[in-house]
């Protein structure tokens, strides 16, 4: 959501904007409620005049009674005339106080604040009979305790709200800068826009996009450099293959060498692979059960290596040849350990609001030390003292970086009966990388 222009540009005065807009909307409430409750001090001005009025009724003869009764349009009642009273807080008590203090501690006093609303006073030191006195309409009058608390809670509630809404104005670029720190963590290309945020996050969000940018210029400095020295050891390399197969008889040594030139040829794959990790790679909608198919088919050629147990999955996005290095490592991974006795399983899982991939390649090898499963998947490591072999240890780690730059993750757990299952999950629906919002 973009900053409005006229909003406040630094942290100090969107501070002193909050404060002020709070305070002044509360004092504004609570100066509406105060206006809206005046007729508690009217009433008590107003019980006091009823109060005369009543003595100069009772003081005088019949025919000024009648005067006073027109005038102030009091109507006498002797007998049942007279309804119950009703409670009313604070209008009961502040009537019946005052009345009793005026005219007597014997003085009765019954309010009703509906049809229409009226005061019945019967002042037995005065004279006989009630007086009924008319009440003029209030908004509030009538109302009870509840109702006031009520009001008090509303003022708290708008006052927070308001709060809150300006309070996650301020944190906004915070939060910004926390999820564009995440992104550029996972290796992702992220720019922080420094056109509408406060003065004093410009600073950190240019500089955070210079780091960003010197983060990439490195990356791609030594993918640039890697990529060279592997491509000038592979020209002797192939020179010397090239010299061993025209030499025309082959010894074991001659063997032997063409071996390991070919195990240096795979290392330079693997360092070329774990630079370039597809991330550049174009997105397609791809059915992982065939893909898992094309894969295990070569290792299927002579005979059932790979044994696959795959449910069908709707086509989602994915890097396809990144998702064809993951498969090839974990699958020849499996094979180089264990030999046969290989399955790959694929099906979906999670509920249906958060449904993903589950990608399974196991295997009945020697398995790992539990305390190594971590860190396996960090680049140069092997788990050779568990499993033998050789290698340059980037296998998972690059099983690992693509797995994340789908949004899914890797794990690798012990087997019961012996071997190791390698567990992938995918989102269905590729989270690709997107600038901070």
């Amino acid at each position: 959501m973009k900053t409005p222009v006229w909003f406040p540009q630094s942290f100090f005065s969107r501070t002193l904007w909050l404060v002020l807009i709070v305070v002044l909307f509360s004092k504004a409430l609570t100066l509406v409620y105060l206006l809206m409750n005046e007729d508690v001090l009217v009433d008590r001005q107003y019980s006091h005049g009823v109060a005369l009025t009543l003595r100069a009724y009772w003081a005088a003869d019949e025919e000024n009674r009648a005067k006073i009764a027109d005038a102030a349009t009091l109507i006498r009642v002797v007998g049942a005339g007279v309804p119950e009273g009703e409670q009313h807080w604070p209008y009961s008590e502040i009537y019946q106080r005052q009345m009793q203090a005026e005219l007597g501690a014997d003085t009765e006093v019954r309010l009703r604040m509906h049809s229409p609303p009226a005061l019945w006073v019967r002042a037995p030191s005065l004279g006989d009979g009630w007086l009924k006195v008319p009440l003029y309409p209030h908004p509030l009058r009538g109302q009870k305790i509840w109702n006031v608390l009520g009001w008090f809670l509303a003022i708290g509630l708008l006052s927070t709200a308001s709060a809150w809404i300006f309070v996650s104005q301020l944190n906004q670029p915070l939060k910004r800068l926390v999820y564009a720190a995440r992104q550029l963590g996972q290796g992702r290309s992220v720019r922080l826009p420094i056109s509408d945020t406060p003065s004093e996050m410009t600073e950190v969000y240019r500089a955070f996009n210079q780091m960003a940018e010197d983060v990439e210029q490195a990356g791609r400095e030594r993918e640039l450099m890697l990529a060279g020295v592997s491509h000038d050891l592979r020209t002797p390399l192939t020179r010397l293959r090239l010299s061993l197969e025209l030499m025309g008889d082959h010894t074991d040594l001659t063997d032997d060498m063409v071996r390991d030139i070919e195990d240096m040829d795979a290392i330079l794959d693997q360092f070329l692979a774990f630079i370039r990790d597809g991330r550049d790679e174009s997105v397609e909608e791809v059915d992982l059960s065939d893909l898992v198919r094309e894969v295990a088919a070569p290792y299927n050629q002579n005979e059932e290596k790979v044994r696959l147990r795959l449910e069908p999955i709707q086509p989602f996005p994915l890097r396809r040849v990144s998702m064809k290095r993951l498969l090839n490592n974990l699958i020849g991974n499996a094979l180089n350990h264990a030999g046969t006795g290989v399955e790959v399983a694929a099906y979906v899982s999670g509920d249906t609001s958060a449904p993903y991939v589950v990608l399974s390649v196991m295997d009945r090898g020697a398995g790992i030390d539990p305390s190594e499963l971590e860190a396996i998947f960090n680049p140069f490591t092997r788990g050779d003292r568990a499993r033998g072999g050789k290698g340059t240890g980037l296998g998972l780690a690059i099983v690992k970086r693509i797995a994340a730059m789908h949004g899914g993750n890797v794990e690798l757990r012990n087997r019961s009966g012996g071997g190791l299952e390698a567990r992938v999950r995918l989102p269905l629906g590729l989270m690709l990388p997107r600038d901070a919002v």
